[in-house]
């Protein structure tokens, strides 16, 4: 599989570096550019946090084409430097933050900020998705009211979840790859706003 590059914006054509091993399951260019024309024009100017961030793809990506800012989650050190290494690469890294930290953890505890989009591609087939999701259910404070969730799972994994206040809005096949987008269900988003 070649290096992901960076699709559109400011690092347009930047190849990123790969972390080295078997740790990550990077984003296909395909799934990525899908996604972002999904989100279009909205990722201008908003917030990501990237969680189990890998090569950082996804959030370089979003940065790339004008995101104000992107926290990077991962617990490897080997994919937290690659991160640093792309961003600085990039020339994005003065609206990023790396942070290495289990990510299950990290949203067990009280949110420093609200975020317009988190996106969650974890270690497949154990169940970690399903996890993340029932804590951000839990911790809304971590999620924009008007925010949204996406997931990127393999098809096999994918089950509905009982989630109390964010709800499955769509989702989107390409391959192997299933996004699954998750967003503050209505009487919630009164309640927050």
């Amino acid at each position: 599989m070649a290096n992901p590059r960076i699709i559109s914006g400011l690092a347009r054509g930047i190849r990123l570096k790969m972390v080295p091993g078997e740790i990550t399951r990077p984003i296909t260019d395909m799934v990525k550019e899908a996604l972002f024309n999904i989100l279009g024009q909205d990722i201008e100017g908003a917030s990501l946090l990237d969680l189990f961030g890998g090569t950082g793809s996804v959030g370089i990506e979003a940065l790339s084409r004008g995101a104000a800012y992107c926290r990077f989650i991962d617990l490897h050190r080997a994919a937290v430097e690659v991160i640093r290494f792309n961003l600085e690469k990039t020339r994005l890294k003065e609206n990023a933050q790396v942070v290495q930290a289990d990510a299950l953890h990290y949203l067990a505890r009280p949110a420093d900020r609200a975020f317009d989009y988190i996106f969650i591609a974890p270690p497949q087939y154990k169940g970690i998705w399903e996890r993340a999701l029932a804590l951000l259910d839990a911790h809304l404070d971590w999620l924009n009211p008007d925010g949204l969730v996406i997931v990127q799972i393999d098809p096999r994994e994918y089950k509905a979840l009982p989630l109390q206040r964010l709800e499955q809005v769509e989702e989107r096949k390409y391959g192997n790859t299933l996004l699954v987008f998750y967003e503050v269900r209505a009487a919630d988003q009164a309640n927050e706003a």
